[in-house]
């Protein structure tokens, strides 16, 4: 089966406010499933649903997985909400949406995470470090939020450019 393609920058849907999952189905639970395989193909430690195209309130996370160990533990969190922010950190930040590059972007160091699994059953993580940065990241995703969108105007700047010149060499 071929992998699903990573929707990226400046595509408008990365922009869309994705909608709350009301029902977990099989055709939700193949798109989890898809999502957790574009992931580690890509390789990347999160993928939020909008990246492959489909706006709703779902990521997958695995921030514990390298290339060289096999051992994988995906999560998946459907309608996550971000409470109980902590202290402050700096993070360089990439993202598959936004080919390229990568920026140092101000998170919240602690975070606690609340949503509910493909089984319906509540998620309840209090997370730190590369951890609640990512679950931020891909949160932003659900809400139309670029990493990029959280840098100087400057630096966005240069990066559109550099991204416009990219797609028009493509097209060549």
């Amino acid at each position: 089966m071929a992998l699903r393609e990573i929707v990226k920058f400046p595509d408008p849907r990365l922009k869309e406010v994705s909608k709350p999952i009301t029902e977990v189905d099989d055709t939700l639970r193949e798109l989890a499933r898809d999502m957790i395989d574009v992931m580690y193909d890509e390789p990347g430690i999160g993928l939020a649903a909008p990246q492959v195209g489909a706006s709703i309130r779902m990521f997958v996370i695995d921030t514990e997985w390298s290339d060289e160990e096999v051992r994988r533990n995906p999560v998946v969190v459907l309608n996550p909400e971000i409470s109980d922010p902590e202290d402050k950190i700096i993070w360089e930040e990439g993202c598959l949406s936004v080919p390229d590059y990568s920026a140092n972007v101000e998170r919240d160091a602690k975070i606690t995470l609340r949503g509910i699994d493909l089984d319906g059953n509540p998620i309840e993580e209090h997370a730190e470090g590369l951890r609640a940065v990512c679950i931020q990241h891909e949160v932003d995703h659900l809400d139309g939020i670029l990493f990029i969108d959280r840098i100087s105007r400057l630096k966005r700047g240069l990066y559109v450019k550099k991204r416009k010149k990219q797609l028009l060499d493509e097209e060549d």
